[in-house]
């Protein structure tokens, strides 16, 4: 994966189960940010598909960071397929694309910046997922 400009301008992607709570969304975003030395200020907005648009963790998170949540159609986030780090098969019979937090990162920075690309592939804790996107 090619690295973004520093610093870069960071779009998240979530998958998660249902009820997943808003503390295991919250943990994992702090992990993995940290983990990278990204800054939760670098975060432009948060995704996922629109199954979770009413997903009370995930609206719980954008409204805590005051970030907009945009949920993409599995349609839509198909189209990132060639981008993901891996595809599970698993994840496309449950929603229609290959994986949800990478390409709802992907859909997010493509819908704002050119040329969008991974930053930080598929995370997961507990029944949460989430991917860094960012854009050229």
């Amino acid at each position: 994966m090619a690295a973004c400009t520093q610093p870069p301008a960071l779009f998240a992607g979530f998958g998660c189960r249902r009820g997943c709570p808003v503390e295991t969304l919250a943990a994992l975003l702090r992990r993995t940010l940290a983990g990278h030395g990204l800054p939760v200020s670098a975060l432009r907005g948060i995704a996922s598909i629109h199954a979770k648009a009413r997903e009370p963790g995930l609206l719980a998170l954008a409204e805590h960071l005051d970030l907009p949540l945009v949920c993409f159609d599995a349609g839509h986030l198909l189209t990132f397929e060639p981008l993901l780090s891996q595809r599970s098969a698993a994840a496309f019979a449950q929603t229609g694309c290959w994986g949800v937090a990478e390409s709802a990162a992907l859909c997010l920075a493509a819908s704002q910046t050119q040329q969008p690309r991974l930053h930080v592939p598929r995370q997961v804790l507990g029944g949460a997922t989430l991917a860094l996107a960012c854009g050229g």
